[in-house]
């Protein structure tokens, strides 16, 4: 099968905390700070176009190169998500309904000339981006590898309800809950790579950089998608998947090569990922200063990057469903957390006036999802709003409303489901 067939004022402040926290001196800093905002120097951002061979899917192709069909899918354009009414599937989401998340669009790379360059003050002889350590894709095949299963999903998964739900839009993609998917990933863990490109023990930071378009916003080239991992994350559980489903991973889901980082927001998975830059001190981007950090009026001006994923619920039902007054129906849904497995879901069908536990049933799994079910037999005709909240196994209970950030990440509040009985 080929490769068609499987396929973002305060961030200097924190940029600055942090160095102080390293014991770097003010010029380094300031020197930081210059190239942190809004982009990263020439040499990072040429570093991923050195190695690797990627037509990009923009201004040729669809922005997304697989199907939506529109009963599976909401259309953004660069963006897709999963509709919760029609999933009819099992534990894992099938790679045809998995949804899309792209910064710009999805580029086709030869796999046969993908190469994984790999540099950086934080390995031995502090290789460079113009002579790097590589490793292509057979390489990476050789090495030991792992399986996984873990969720993807967007840190604005369910930004539209920061306006709908609580009267506080915020622009950008307008998604429900259906910025997620569970799947099975195999891949060779990070760590191996790095201690066999020569991790040293001064290693702070490494940054997985992508292949796709570099991001262009207002007229400033942001370079290529890419956001540090601390290094104790990146030699802990984050995997370089070639796999997905038990298939090659498809270009919309970052293949040939991806970073899987669980529990963590979507953006730290670098899709197309063909650059691991290794520091022993900070890295920033666009993507851990002035994008993917809380910042509101409710949150501390020094914030740090997001990282950990919070609890959410849904309803495998569209909005505005309508149930029959004494029939007996099963309700259906998934939760999920980042920091852990889910505990408990409890379901309201009264608008939140009482509250029942639901059934949890399969895997229950951290950083992936567990399915439930509840029974129920409406009895009054008339509107009614149904609740689902999860509490997950670090105590992590869904809120009410959750306070407003300016670029609508980690809703977490319970999410109110309208539906009718007739």
């Amino acid at each position: 099968m080929d490769e068609l067939a499987y396929l973002e004022q305060r961030a200097e402040r924190w940029v600055e905390d942090r160095g102080r926290a390293a014991g770097l001196t003010r010029r380094r800093l300031l020197q930081l700070a210059a190239t942190a905002v809004p982009a990263l120097g020439a040499a990072a951002l040429a570093a991923p176009r050195a190695r690797a061979t990627a037509t990009a899917a923009e201004g040729t192709s669809p922005p997304i190169l697989k199907p939506l069909p529109p009963e599976w899918f909401v259309n953004f354009g660069t963006n897709a998500e999963m509709r919760w009414d029609t999933v009819d599937f099992g534990y894992l989401t099938p790679i045809e309904r998995f949804f899309v998340r792209n910064h710009t669009a999805t580029p086709i790379i030869d796999r046969r000339s993908w190469r994984l360059n790999v540099y950086g003050t934080g390995l031995r002889g502090a290789p460079t981006a113009e002579r790097p350590r590589t490793l292509d894709l057979d390489g990476l095949l050789r090495l030991p590898a792992r399986t996984i299963t873990a969720a993807i999903e967007c840190a604005g998964n369910g930004r539209s309800y920061f306006g709908s739900q609580q009267g506080t839009p915020v622009s950008g993609t307008q998604w429900h809950l259906g910025a997620i998917g569970v799947a099975r990933w195999t891949g060779v863990p990070l760590s191996v790579v790095l201690e066999r490109a020569g991790l040293t023990r001064r290693a702070v930071d490494v940054m997985p950089i992508g292949l796709d378009a570099p991001v262009v916003t207002n007229g400033v080239d942001n370079g290529h998608v890419r956001r540090p991992l601390p290094i104790a994350k990146a030699l802990d559980d984050v995997l370089l998947a070639y796999e997905m489903n038990g298939r090659p991973l498809p270009a919309d889901h970052g293949g040939p090569v991806r970073v899987v980082v669980p529990g963590w927001v979507g953006v730290a998975n670098i899709k197309w990922v063909g650059a691991l830059e290794v520091s022993d001190t900070p890295l920033f981007s666009t993507w851990n200063t002035t994008q993917y950090r809380m910042i509101g009026p409710d949150y501390p001006s020094d914030s740090p990057p997001l990282s950990t994923q919070t609890v959410k619920s849904a309803f495998e039902l569209a909005d505005g469903a309508t149930f029959a007054a004494g029939r007996r129906y099963e309700l259906t849904g998934r939760s999920w957390s980042g920091a852990g497995a889910i505990a408990k879901v409890e379901v309201s069908t009264d608008g939140g006036r009482s509250w029942r536990r639901a059934q949890l049933h399969g895997p229950d799994r951290p950083a992936a999802w567990t399915r439930w079910a509840l029974p129920w037999r409406p009895a009054d005709a008339g509107p009614t709003t149904l609740l689902a909240r999860a509490t997950d196994t670090r105590g992590r209970t869904q809120p009410d409303a959750v306070p407003f950030n300016t670029g609508g990440y980690l809703f977490g509040a319970v999410v109110r489901h309208p539906v009718t009985v007739g």
